[in-house]
């Protein structure tokens, strides 16, 4: 996915000293109000001289808010470098947990068994929620009967057993023509998510589609085939919207489009869910990664606003931040331990 140009200035970000002191000391003190803020990052004196390569794998969601914070960051330590690959949040775990990495982009959390296998390879983490994302549901912009879909009727599509074929067996008013699927490969963190909420089981899917980890295949996919159907981030059909049509959808209380205000209030439903990224513990020792992890967490409510996802609440990066500082401290304990 290409990012958009991210040339704004950020000196806004940067605080008075006597702020963020007193700010800090509340947030290292663990007492993190309901109305918190994340203190405003302020540029060390030796940013410069930090050097190394932070490895970052997993979602195609969170993948390009990773990308677009390791952008930004390089006008600030030039010297770090940051490889960012995507290869689904359940590949992504794989490598995180073997401890190949150093963050990782996840659409979800960390299931059970992933967590075990981070255990067994003494592989510790932390993790932050960094932003909210809808999973747009596009059609083919030549389609002109598909305004909006229940539940029911996306179920009926990708359920593994009796998926309908044809867009009449979804309404007997849409044409009798065959319904081609395109969306996330199983490795997905939106493919987990999706089939949970729309099916009613994570990986219960129907095979008859055409999968992809790069959701900018999926886009592709849709934009050329006149009956085409397919589900990703919001960001990407934003990035696409003149290629692409939006459908609403019906999760009880009428048909909803995913925007900024309903992805952020959850009137989405159920198709909205947060972001994260994990951190491996010993990775985290390491100055680069410290600094890097700073600018993430006090500059994603702005940043991830940019490259088109939602910012979390703002007492989120706050917790998120002081769970950061007492990492670094020693003072913290892994989320993993918990």
């Amino acid at each position: 996915m290409s990012i958009p140009s991210l040339q704004s200035s950020r000196r806004g970000l940067l605080g008075s000293a006597a702020a963020i002191g007193l700010s800090l000391t509340m947030l290292l003190s663990g007492a993190v109000a309901q109305d918190a803020t994340a203190v405003p990052y302020a540029e060390p004196e030796n940013a410069g001289d930090l050097s190394g390569t932070i490895v970052a794998d997993g979602s195609s969601t969170v993948g390009p808010i990773t990308e677009a914070m390791a952008e930004e960051f390089a006008a600030i330590a030039s010297g770090v470098q940051l490889e960012v690959s995507i290869s689904g949040t359940g590949g992504g775990f794989e490598r995180f947990c073997n401890g190949e990495t150093d963050l990782q982009n996840a659409s979800r959390e960390i299931k059970p068994e992933e967590a075990e296998a981070c255990a067994a390879n003494g592989v510790e983490y932390y993790v932050f929620e960094v932003a909210y994302d809808g999973i747009a549901v596009v059609v083919n912009p030549e389609n002109d009967f598909v305004e909006c879909l229940t539940v029911d009727q996306l179920k009926l599509m990708w359920q593994p057993e009796g998926a309908a074929t044809k867009w009449s067996e979804i309404d007997p008013s849409f044409p009798d023509e065959p319904i081609s699927l395109y969306g996330p490969g199983t490795s997905s963190g939106t493919f987990d998510y999706f089939t949970a909420e729309i099916v009613g089981e994570e990986g219960s899917s129907t095979t008859n589609y055409l999968p992809s980890e790069d959701d900018n295949q999926l886009v592709e996919g849709v934009a050329g085939d006149t009956n085409a159907l397919g589900y990703f981030g919001l960001a990407y059909y934003e990035q696409n919207a003149d290629r692409l049509k939006l459908v609403a959808i019906d999760g009880g209380s009428g048909c909803v489009e995913p925007t900024a205000e309903t992805v952020g209030d959850l009137t989405y439903a159920p198709l909205s869910r947060p972001l994260y990224v994990y951190v491996n513990a010993e990775s985290l020792q390491r100055p680069e990664v410290q600094e890097f992890m700073k600018f993430y967490v006090a500059t994603a409510g702005e940043i991830v606003a940019d490259v088109g996802y939602v910012g979390s609440p703002a007492q989120v990066y706050a917790e998120d931040q002081a769970r950061l500082f007492a990492a670094i401290d020693g003072s913290g304990t892994p989320d993993s331990a918990s």
